[in-house]
């Protein structure tokens, strides 16, 4: 009956509330503005980095104020609270680890995880392991981030393999007025948790620049827990003239994680080294009616991982794990308005390397100081693409892309979108929204499902969807009011599963998904000191997955006044599969978090927060219970 009660719950909070905690993510239900040939109309969204801006695909935008507010390391709990649909995995409040009870895997509408169906991009660069092919959560700070944008649905037509569940793209701040800014943020909290972090950016004239730095720390909530990382960034940009920009960037992300096994099997020395680096270089250009970027990227890692043993059943493992991975590759892009801004037509092109070297090295044992290879591979694919927006009259526009996707093993992709848009109500103050969208998403079998460990299949095929979505979104109230609905299908086969074959598991191409979901969202500018907001998600799934919740409400508040700052939310996560198979576990949960900041001076503010204030007992991994209530203060300055 509890079940069957929260969608109505849902749908009453939404319509009584229709609520946001911040004015920036009022532009996230329907992003994609056109061009009317009639008004000035200005985007209120950069889409996708450099992307077009013309998409028909739902996105949801977390500004860098709100990244700020939450004073969390990691940008991905304030995501995933604010977009419907998509939920991450953690196992703790710091550190979501690698290997064997690791977490940060990403579900969006039951695709993703650990999978590699979601694509985290930098800039519009792709960020995944070269070896493995799924993203890596720990890296994903807050470093110099301007904004948040994600991309609910396929967006294959632009970035290809990977993307086929959508796109979480983190836009990096790029400043924009002369003099310099620095920013200093400390707390310690709950089990030794310390964290901080210092950014300084600096515009002279044409020149641009920044640094930021982060030390993050915890014991954990429970022993062999502990996690420790170091985080630097660097950014120089340069404007040439007023159509022509370069820059280049460098973030180098080293951190250390222990894990505790499963609390029916606990584990000993099961630890963690790794380090990643990410670096690129772009030119970009804009004109009247034209702009582009040419941009060449380059990401790479090393890993050195102890799988640990089993207390009081085990012996410590006399070897380790090593890899080295590496992605890198050239995109370009140009974007042309034509025939009095009725058309726009988007070119592009991609082509990426990547792969890595994976072997054992022994350290004890009759093999010390001798290695056992596991892997050495590397791929290649290249593609074009062209998005085209078509002002059809006055209330629709059609948008139409399609990509052309070439991999050196798996072979060639085909993969067309379509959308159509109608906006009543005029555009320069949007009232009503309407979209109807088809996309196809693929994603290609990645080195590990190819080629490492016994269930790897070299003959596999490339995963394939059909996603079909109808949104709705208003604006009423001079824009202080906004609500969007979101209604989706997805259908799949190919999915690349492990089964077993002739007595032994084989990774083969026969997994199907059909799965199928509402998604509401919800904004309310009450006055200019309070805010509210409100997203849920229903979805259901032929073939549950693990970390794909079937309901996922969040309820949330704002208060801004003088000098003091306070903020509020409420998460329901109901019928979320920790195990699937033959003994399902689910997990149903109610979070709470505040935060309360008091600024006595410009440049100073003071700040206490709180999460799981209920003291819930939960687990979202199987067999690794959430912390209970914990806390942590400290203080900002900026100037």
């Amino acid at each position: 009956m509890k079940q069957k009660l929260i969608p109505l719950f849902s749908l009453s909070c939404l319509t009584v509330l229709n609520v946001h905690a911040q004015t920036a993510t009022v532009d996230s239900a329907l992003a994609g503005p056109i061009i009317d040939p009639y008004f000035d109309y200005l985007p209120k969204v950069d889409v996708i980095g450099v992307r077009p801006e013309f998409l028909p695909n739902t996105i949801t935008t977390i500004s860098e104020q709100q990244l700020q507010e939450r004073h969390i390391p990691s940008v991905l709990p304030a995501v995933a609270e604010q977009t419907p649909g998509l939920f991450v995995t953690q196992r703790g409040s710091m550190g979501y680890g690698l290997s064997t009870g690791s977490a940060g895997g990403m579900n969006m509408r039951g695709l993703g995880s650990g999978t590699g169906q979601i694509m985290v991009l930098v800039d519009g660069h792709p960020q995944f392991m070269g070896l493995m092919g799924h993203p890596l959560a720990d890296t994903y700070q807050g470093l110099n981030i301007e904004s948040i944008q994600v991309l609910r649905g396929p967006a294959s037509v632009l970035y290809g393999s990977n993307a086929m569940g959508g796109v979480i793209n983190l836009v990096t701040n790029k400043e924009k007025e002369d003099g310099a800014h620095t920013l200093a943020n400390i707390g310690y909290g709950n089990d030794n948790t310390l964290q901080s972090q210092l950014s300084v950016s600096n515009k002279q004239g044409k020149l641009s620049s920044s640094i930021s730095g982060a030390y993050n720390r915890t014991d954990g909530h429970r022993d062999n827990m502990g996690f420790k990382q170091y985080a630097g960034y660097g950014q120089l940009g340069y404007q040439i003239c007023n159509n022509w920009q370069v820059g280049a960037d460098l973030n180098i992300n080293k951190f250390n994680a222990e894990t505790p096994g499963a609390v029916d099997a606990l584990l000993e020395d099961a630890e963690q080294d790794i380090t990643r680096g990410t670096t690129s270089a772009w030119i970009r250009n804009s004109y009247g009616n034209t702009k582009g970027s040419i941009s060449a990227f380059y990401n790479w890692g090393k890993h050195v991982i102890n799988d640990g043993y089993a207390i009081g059943k085990g012996t410590p493992k006399d070897y380790r794990y090593h890899s080295r991975d590496y992605m890198g590759g050239v995109s370009a892009n140009q974007s042309i308005r034509k025939f009095q801004g009725k058309t726009t037509a988007t070119l592009g092109f991609d082509y990426f390397h990547f792969g890595g070297t994976a072997w054992n090295e022994y350290v004890a044992g009759e093999e010390i100081g001798t290695t056992s290879a596991l892997a050495s591979k590397k791929e290649d694919e290249i593609a074009g693409y062209v998005n085209i927006e078509q002002y059809l009259f006055k209330y629709l526009d059609i948008n139409g892309g399609i990509r052309y996707n070439h991999h050196w093993l798996v072979g060639d992709e085909w993969v067309p979108q379509v959308g159509l848009t109608s906006r009543i109500g005029g555009r320069r103050i949007q009232q009503t929204t309407i979209k109807a969208t088809a996309s196809k998403g693929f994603r290609n079998p990645t080195i590990k499902e190819l080629y490492m460990f016994k269930p790897a299949n070299a003959e596999l095929e490339a995963e394939r969807l059909w996603s079909y979505e109808f949104a709705l979104a208003q604006d009423l109230i001079d824009n202080k009011l906004h609500y969007g609905i979101n209604v989706y299908y997805i259908d799949g086969d190919n999915m690349i599963t492990t089964q077993m074959t002739d007595g032994k598991p084989l990774n083969v191409n026969t997994g199907e998904i059909e799965n199928k979901g509402i998604e509401l969202e919800a904004s309310y500018n009450i006055c200019s000191s309070w805010s509210i907001n409100a997203n849920y998600s229903y979805l259901d799934m032929k073939n549950p997955v693990v970390a794909a919740p079937e309901q996922k409400l969040y309820v949330g508040g704002r208060f801004n006044k003088k000098k003091w700052l306070a903020s509020a939310g409420l998460q329901y996560i109901g019928g979320l599969y920790t195990q699937v198979g033959e003994k399902p576990q689910q997990e149903d949960f109610v979070l709470a978090n505040a935060q309360l900041q008091f600024s006595p001076l410009d440049w100073l503010g003071i700040w206490i927060k709180g999460e799981n204030l209920f003291d819930q007992n939960y687990e979202i991994n199987a067999g690794y219970p959430m912390p209970g209530a914990n806390f942590m203060a400290g203080a900002s300055i900026h100037f």
